[in-house]
C-alpha cells in the first residue's frame, strides 16, 4: 500500500512536471517571437549617381551599386555593400577621389568606414593605399591604424597608421618606411 501511494505521488509529480515543461516550451517560444525585430533597411536603392552642391558648384559626387538605408533604426546608418566611388571637389575645382569596395555611413557620428581596397587620389599624383580608412565628414579628416602605402611625386612610403586632412595639406603617420626623393 505505501508502494503504491509512493508510485501514484512520483506518476502525478512527473505528470505534473511534463505539462508544464510542454506548456512552457511554446509560451517561450512565442516570447523569444515579441522581442524579434526584422533588421531590414527602410531604403533600398541600386546604381546611386548623388550630387552634392553648395551655391550652386558641385562639391561632391557619390557613385555606388547598391545602397542600403537604415534610418529608423536606433543608430541610424547608410550601407554600401558593394562600395563606392566619390569625387571631392574644393573651392579650386581640385579633384580627390576615393574608392572602396565597402562603405558604411553612420549618420549621427559623420563617421563614413571605408574597406577593402580603399584608394584616395589627388590631381596632384597623390595616392594612399590601404584595407581600412575612416572619414570624419565635419573635420574632413582621414585616418586608419591599418597598413597604408602613400605614393606622390616625391617618392613613396609605407606605414601603420596614418590620419590626414582631405587635401593631404597635414598628414601625420605613426610608423614609416620607404624612400623619398629630397629633390623637389
Amino acid at each position: 500500500m505505501i508502494i503504491l501511494k509512493k508510485y501514484r505521488i512520483l506518476l502525478l509529480v512527473t505528470a505534473l512536471a511534463v505539462t508544464l515543461c510542454l506548456g512552457c516550451e511554446s509560451n517561450f517560444k512565442e516570447v523569444q517571437k515579441i522581442n524579434f525585430t526584422e533588421f531590414t533597411p527602410s531604403g533600398d536603392a541600386d546604381n546611386v549617381d548623388l550630387k552634392y552642391t553648395d551655391s550652386g558648384l558641385i562639391k561632391v559626387i557619390l557613385i555606388s551599386p547598391k545602397m542600403l538605408d537604415f534610418s529608423s533604426v536606433s543608430f541610424p546608418f547608410t550601407e554600401f555593400p558593394k562600395g563606392i566611388d566619390v569625387t571631392f571637389y574644393d573651392n579650386k575645382a581640385q579633384k580627390t577621389r576615393v574608392t572602396s569596395n565597402y562603405a558604411i555611413s553612420y549618420k549621427e557620428t559623420g563617421i563614413i568606414d571605408l574597406q577593402g581596397k580603399v584608394k584616395i587620389a589627388t590631381e596632384k599624383g597623390q595616392l594612399l593605399e590601404t584595407e581600412q580608412l575612416y572619414y570624419d565628414q565635419k573635420n574632413e579628416w582621414f585616418f586608419t591604424e591599418k597598413r597604408f602605402k602613400f605614393t606622390d611625386i616625391k617618392g613613396s612610403s609605407n606605414g601603420q597608421g596614418i590620419d590626414f586632412s582631405r587635401d593631404f595639406k597635414i598628414v601625420n603617420s605613426q610608423k614609416i618606411t620607404g624612400e623619398f626623393d629630397s629633390a623637389e
